[in-house]
């Protein structure tokens, strides 16, 4: 039997649980707010799709201004792609004979498709798949503080970009960073170091693409950047509000979940488990926030169940039935657990979208 998703016009208290449901006004006004600032800064906006995975959210991200998509695996493009996105940014190192081909295609279709490498095998491979076919954009990743993937140093990255220049097939198209937060003057002396680098050899760079939510709004701070991507922001969660990107009145997504047990006193039994909540502790001691019970702790997740601890609430306990809206750690995660994504102004259905990208692990 398929799940009865929710007809426009139905109040938020009759829909079944776990669901996440998505603030209108809240994400037109994250959305407003962050291009607003990309404008007045003169740089240019790529959201990130992984946070919400649904062409109807980034075609609201697009009408206001942003430049194009950043996706981060192929698949994931190729959905955005037949949705008639045509300017898609791929974050990540594509590798194997499946991808390649895939990518190959891909690169026909999409008026102005990029992508990332770190290494000269993921060069090659590249090259290898494009062949003398249209030319596929290529940016080097560049490491610049939070320890995941990139060149580690600023004449790697000039030496790599040599590497991408003078490959059949592809074209050098600039540098691509995903730092940590708070790295703003790190980021930008790298790109000033590689791009001086780059400028004695006679390789253009137009793109300097920087990244995160965390310090979406220090973006201005890496003068040498010419975009900025985002994902979060879009939805926004715990652990941005922790960060200071925003307040609980821009926190678009929740997570509805009814009680379904009390068996003591002190702990109540939720039917969202690790299933509709992320499991992401992003540095929290607990698995999300309940608004309306201040200072009770969701402190467990099995598949079905969360349990919460209200030794420390202070309210009065919820009773069995009783439905509660939880913000989520980290809600890119919780996007690509549901098939659909539930849309509500003032409490009230407005829409159900598919999660298109759902699951576009490859």
């Amino acid at each position: 039997m398929d799940f009865p998703w929710p007809a426009v016009g139905t109040p938020l208290a009759d829909v079944l649980t776990p669901l996440p449901v998505i603030d209108e006004d809240r994400l037109a006004a994250n959305i407003k707010r962050t291009q607003t600032y990309m404008d007045a800064h003169g740089l240019a906006f790529r959201p990130h799709v992984k946070t919400h995975k649904i062409p109807a959210v980034a075609r609201q991200q697009i009408a206001a201004g942003a430049v194009g998509l950043n996706c981060q695996k192929m698949t994931e493009a190729e959905v955005f792609a037949d949705a008639g996105f045509d300017d898609l940014l791929i974050t990540y190192n594509i590798l194997g004979a499946w991808r390649l081909a895939r990518l190959a295609a891909l690169n026909d279709r999409v008026a102005r498709l990029r992508v990332v490498a770190d290494s000269l095998v993921a060069v090659q491979g590249l090259s290898a798949a494009i062949g003398h076919g249209k030319p596929l954009m290529v940016l080097v990743e560049c490491d610049t503080g939070a320890g995941r993937c990139g060149v580690q140093t600023p004449q790697a990255a000039a030496d790599l970009a040599a590497r991408i220049d003078a490959a059949p097939g592809l074209a050098f198209d600039g540098l691509m960073t995903y730092p940590p937060a708070g790295g703003a003057a790190r980021v930008e002396a790298f790109l000033q170091q590689t791009m001086a680098l780059l400028a004695e050899r006679g390789i253009a760079c137009p793109t300097r693409s920087n990244g995160g939510t965390p310090d979406l709004f220090q973006a201005h701070l890496v003068p040498s950047a010419t975009e900025h991507r985002a994902g979060t922001y879009v939805y926004q969660d715990r652990s941005m509000m922790r960060a200071g990107v925003c307040g609980p009145d821009d926190l678009a997504m929740h997570v509805l979940a009814t009680v379904v047990s009390r068996p003591t006193p002190q702990r109540a039994v939720l039917d969202a488990g690790s299933k509709a909540l992320t499991s992401d502790l992003l540095g929290f001691t607990d698995y999300g926030e309940i608004p309306s019970l201040p200072g009770a702790r969701i402190v467990s997740l099995s598949e079905e169940h969360a349990v919460v601890d209200l030794t420390g609430c202070t309210v009065a306990g919820p009773p069995v039935g009783a439905q509660l809206a939880i913000v989520p750690n980290h809600a890119c995660v919780v996007s690509n657990l549901f098939d659909r994504m539930v849309f509500h102004r003032d409490g009230v259905v407005t829409r159900v979208e598919p999660v298109a990208a759902r699951g576009t692990v490859w």
